[in-house]
């Protein structure tokens, strides 16, 4: 089981006693004065935590370890997308990221409109429509409709989002 530290407790106890639970050793982190911290750390990472490192910082890092330890880490899939958004965001600051997943090629998005039904074909870098390629697909919604339209939205491939008075009525 594991035990719950108090600022004087020592680091090593807490390592090496059994993850079943690690809520009760998370919530117990806080307490830890920065040398418990680091001797932690020394066993958790097999290296000493750096220097100037905050506490604040310091405990993120240890309790995410822990959890880590107790539930597994990342895929080597999940670490080189991470390593891929490190690299986009070390090239361009300003890079923004996509909540949403890309739509693979070969895909085909219908869409009924006025009673008709109009089929886009995904292509690796372009989209398919009537035997023309397109860019994106707002300039297919806008052919279909007349109007400007989110082509993501209209396509179903992004959903609304909610403004705050639409919120505020739930």
């Amino acid at each position: 089981m594991l035990r719950m530290l108090s600022r004087r407790s020592n680091a090593r106890l807490f390592y090496h006693a059994p993850l079943l639970a690690v809520t009760p050793g998370l919530s117990s982190l806080p307490a830890l004065n920065k040398a418990a911290l680091r001797d932690l750390w020394r066993h958790l990472f097999n290296r000493s935590a750096p220097p100037d490192i905050q506490k604040d910082l310091m405990l993120r890092i240890v309790a995410y370890r822990l959890q880590e330890q107790e539930f597994g880490g990342f895929n080597d899939a999940r670490r080189r997308q991470l390593r891929d958004l490190a690299h986009e965001f070390e090239a361009n600051p300003k890079a923004t990221v996509s909540t949403r997943p890309p739509i693979k090629p070969g895909t085909r998005l219908l869409r009924q409109w006025k009673e008709q039904v109009h089929v886009v074909n995904v292509e690796s870098k372009s989209y398919e429509y009537k035997g023309t390629q397109y860019q994106n697909l707002s300039q297919i919604a806008r052919l279909i409709t007349g109007t400007r339209w989110s082509g993501p939205l209209f396509f179903g491939v992004k959903v609304k989002q909610p403004n705050k008075a639409q919120e505020a009525l739930r």
